[in-house]
């Protein structure tokens, strides 16, 4: 962001204005932390403020600071439409395509206030009045304590703040180990911890509450891991009756493609989960090194994300799905085995 946009930014929040943050559907540990840390800063100077998420989220998210405020507009479509529409400012965080937040996706796009995109994906769409995008950054959080920083206001990060912000800079870089996390990444980790941010209770509650089923649905995801060592790729699939035998619940994969990817030699991992509700199959991939994930996904799967993390989604079945899957690998050879 220039100088002179965020100085507009600063007269456009100097007021009290009714303001709508709205993450991805689906949304994730960055998502969640990004809109809540994000909401707690703006709270402050009194606006009206509220979240919006598409959809409901995994439960070891449901723990942060005011997470209890978010409304899911799945649950109640009317009354977020009125919302939106009489919004003055509407955040948009960690996504840059208005396809990504679901049946919310044309209210958005009429809706008359200032739009702000904050986020760190590839490959951004031009919807927003002002655009803060920057594929280098770990996470979103982190772009957001940018995002207070740049407002001069990083005085005001306080303990709700600073674990929100935790929270989603170590999801989105996997507690650090991921290449996004940088030097600065880490500096930005170290003043959270010094506004309060409470290290070692936020990796307990994201990481280390498993339910039996979840335990259970893990083992059958690794009985089911192939590889294919000519293209140092290793995939996992999960059927609709599978999810059902173990009882599935939202975020209970969460992680799962990363053991395909854990394996030595393997580059590109994949997990292909059957969704009957939705219709389709949900993707996510993964890579080591200068594979992008990205690319492949938004070529062959509807989907994207970054180099090394990807998302997408296939209406084939199951099985047709992993044939074409398998059947464009020949075409990344060369990738794959450098």
């Amino acid at each position: 962001m220039t100088t002179e946009e965020i100085n507009r930014i600063k007269t456009l929040l100097s007021l009290p204005k009714a303001i709508v943050i709205i993450p991805h559907k689906n949304p994730d540990g960055d998502a969640i932390g990004s809109t809540l840390g994000l909401f707690h800063y703006l709270k402050q100077y009194h606006h009206n403020v509220v979240i919006i998420a598409p959809n409901d989220y995994p439960d070891f998210l449901k723990w942060m600071p005011e997470e209890s405020s978010i409304l899911k507009y799945e649950n109640d479509k009317a009354s977020c439409d009125t919302l939106i529409e009489h919004a003055e400012v509407i955040f948009t965080l960690d996504f840059n395509s208005l396809g990504r937040i679901g049946d919310m996706e044309d209210v958005v796009a009429t809706a008359k206030g200032i739009k702000v995109m904050i986020d760190h994906h590839q490959q951004p769409d031009d919807y927003a009045t002002y655009t803060y995008s920057d594929v280098s950054m770990s996470s979103t959080c982190e772009m957001v304590f940018n995002f207070i920083e740049m407002l001069e206001d990083v005085d005001k990060i306080n303990s709700a703040i600073a674990t929100c912000l935790y929270t989603g800079i170590m999801t989105d870089t996997g507690s650090f180990r991921f290449p996004s996390t940088t030097s600065t990444t880490h500096k930005i980790i170290g003043e959270l911890i010094k506004k309060g941010a409470n290290n070692s209770e936020i990796h307990n509650n994201i990481y280390d509450t498993n339910s039996y089923d979840r335990l259970q649905l893990l083992g059958r995801a690794l009985s089911n891991l192939k590889v294919i060592p000519e293209y140092r790729t290793a995939y996992i699939t999960l059927t609709q009756e599978e999810l059902n035998t173990f009882n599935f619940k939202k975020g209970d994969t969460e992680g799962f493609v990363n053991y395909g990817l854990s394996l030595e030699g393997i580059v590109f991992a994949a997990i292909f989960i059957e969704s009957h509700q939705d219709e389709i199959i949900k993707i996510s991939l993964r890579s080591k090194g200068d594979f992008s994930v990205n690319e492949l996904s938004r070529t062959h799967f509807n989907g994207g994300g970054h180099t090394n993390a990807a998302g997408g989604r296939s209406t084939l079945s199951l099985k047709d799905t992993i044939d074409k899957f398998i059947s464009i690998l020949p075409n990344y050879k060369q990738d794959l085995n450098l």
